[in-house]
Formats: structure tokens, sequence, C-alpha cells
């Protein structure tokens, strides 16, 4: 889907998961090229009025070549896209600007006149969890941990959407503490914990609760 993108242009990009989208648009721009500004502060993933000033100051640092901007939300308050409508009408010469988001409404209609959007959303087609969740046990942990060391964070993302989908078929049921592990497990993958430990803590709360049983 990104081949498909003209990354010689600035431009809203509507995505199914922001991270997922940086890492597909790293494969097309050089490393050195690109700087991402988005809420770093764990659970929240608003843009704000103190981003859009880094982004003001980080388009007149001055390059000889092409500069990729990428910001990035969940939304954007209406302060931090006021402060940025110039900026987007007028760009320096060098700045691309690719915003992402997963969501249109994100936007004020003024910075939607500004920009072109494409959306590109892939289609999630969730399937059992490789492991029998039913019979799971230390070994079966074990082996999965050391198959998978070098797990990258979208293929982490898409194991633990497989992973609740096994849970709700097997009708596993989690008490609020375990379901809040869940809940932060993919917050921590985005924010750059090692994958295979977020996994091998989701397994273990399973086992745990199988044996509770």
């Amino acid at each position: 889907m990104f081949s498909n993108v003209n990354i010689n242009i600035s431009q809203i990009l509507i995505v199914s998961d922001i991270s997922e989208a940086i890492d597909n648009l790293s494969l097309l721009i050089p490393k050195n090229n690109i700087r991402v500004i988005r809420n770093e502060i764990e659970d929240n993933d608003n843009f704000l009025i103190e981003h859009s000033l880094l982004v003001l100051k980080e388009s007149y640092i001055s390059t000889k070549d092409k500069k990729y901007i990428i910001l990035c939300g969940n939304s954007f308050n209406k302060e931090s896209q006021n402060s940025l409508l110039k900026l987007l009408e007028e760009p320096p010469g060098n700045i691309i600007y690719i915003i992402l988001s997963k969501s249109k409404s994100s936007f004020l209609q003024t910075i939607l006149s500004r920009l072109p959007y494409k959306i590109i959303k892939r289609k999630n087609i969730i399937k059992d969890f490789e492991l029998d969740l039913k019979t799971l046990d230390l070994k079966d942990i074990y082996n999965f941990i050391k198959d998978n060391q070098r797990i990258n964070k979208i293929d982490s993302k898409i194991l633990i959407e497989s992973i609740l989908y096994s849970i709700n078929n097997n009708k596993i049921k989690l008490d609020n503490k375990e379901l809040e592990i869940f809940s932060k497990s993919i917050k921590l993958i985005e924010f750059n914990s090692k994958p295979i430990n977020i996994l091998t803590t989701i397994l273990l709360t399973i086992l745990h609760r199988k044996n509770k049983i």
C-alpha cells in the first residue's frame, strides 16, 4: 500500500497503525532525512501545541537535503493545527510534511484544504494464535520465546491481536488486572519496549489464569 504513496509531496495519510506507518515510510525515505514528531507520553497520542512548535523549529533548521517531517497523532488539537496553517501553506523549499492519523475527522477543514489526504488502511484478518491456549504450558512458552527473539513491532502487534482472538474463542475469562496488561501491551511496543518481553508477559498471564481455573 505504501509503495503507492508519492513521498515527494506533503500530505495526510489516514492509517490503521501509526507506528507501522512510520516503519513503512522508513523503507521509502533515507533514515537521515526523517524527523518524527509525536507525543511520547505513555497512554497519550494527542498532538498538542508543543508538538507543533517542535515542527516549526525543525522546519527552519537548514539542510541541503530534502527533509521529511512526520507528524503523528490519533488526534490533533485545534491550537496545534491552527499554529501550523501558515507553515503548511508556505513550507520551506526542502521540507515535506507527512501527517499520520487514524481518522480524517481529526483535522480542521482548513488543514484538509491545504494538504491532500490518502486513506491507507489494511484489512485485518485475525487468526487463532499458533499455540493452543487450553493446553499452554511453560515448555510451549519457552519454545515460543526461543523462536521469536527477533520479532518486530508490526508482527508482535498482529500476534497480540491473534492471542486476544483466541482468548475470546476459548472463552477464557480475564480479570481487570489481566486485561490491563493487554491494553498496555500495544502502547509499550509502540514506545520501543522489546516485543518478545511483552509477548512473554502476556503468555505467562494466560498460563497463570489457566492454572487458577
